[in-house]
């Protein structure tokens, strides 16, 4: 656990960099001030972690238990919320926590979100199969069928972990070593290299190396 943030994807655009004549591909990502809604201490928890919080909730979509949760951390009810660890860094319950305050452009992170779900798939799209390939022969219709999964006799059984058809995408996915390239504190925007998974205004976690 590191220090981190929450955040919100907004899409891909690309800087030019005038110095090295160079175009980057970067994600832009939404940084709203975090709320810390809860700290952890080592004597009540067994560990040391601060809890933040983004997104509005509808009191009455909220159970009596939260609601009574974020009224001690004087604030009003969060939809997303995660722990990161803060050491060394004096935090109080309803704190508000900024990009500018944890990250620096240049500084390199981890940014984890959940992939776009792409339902139940074959193996063609789920594997990468290249299916039979060939309608010649006597096939019918086998072209992006997965084919044999196991041998008869010995060991008569089909192995677990079998590369076969099932449902695709909506995993927890983790983008390593992404470059934060520029930090908006204004638009409370931060822009980092590459792809970041999820769809837009999915939620991101940005935690520090």
């Amino acid at each position: 656990m590191s220090k981190g943030l929450l955040g919100k994807k907004i899409g891909m655009t690309s800087i030019f960099d005038e110095q090295s004549g160079g175009q980057y591909p970067c994600t832009v990502i939404e940084v709203v001030p975090n709320v810390v809604t809860q700290l952890r201490t080592e004597e009540k928890d067994g560990y040391t972690a601060v809890q933040l919080g983004i997104g509005e909730r509808k009191v009455k979509r909220t159970s009596k238990a939260m609601r009574g949760h974020f009224e001690a951390a004087g604030t009003t009810p969060k939809r997303h919320l995660r722990e990161f660890n803060f050491d060394g860094v004096e935090l109080s319950a309803g704190d508000l926590v900024r990009i500018e305050d944890v990250f620096e452009e240049g500084d390199v992170i981890n940014v984890a979100g959940t992939s776009k779900g792409k339902g139940f798939q074959g193996v063609v799209k789920r594997h990468g199969f290249r299916g039979v390939g060939d309608a010649t022969h006597g096939q019918h219709n086998r072209q992006r069928a997965p084919g044999a999964i196991g041998a008869g006799s010995d060991p008569s059984r089909v192995f677990k972990g079998m590369r076969m058809a099932g449902r695709t995408g909506n995993d927890r996915v983790t983008m390593k070593n992404l470059q934060i390239l520029r930090i908006m504190p204004d638009q409370n925007a931060v822009l980092v290299t590459g792809a970041v998974p999820g769809p837009k205004n999915g939620l991101v976690e940005l935690r520090k190396k």
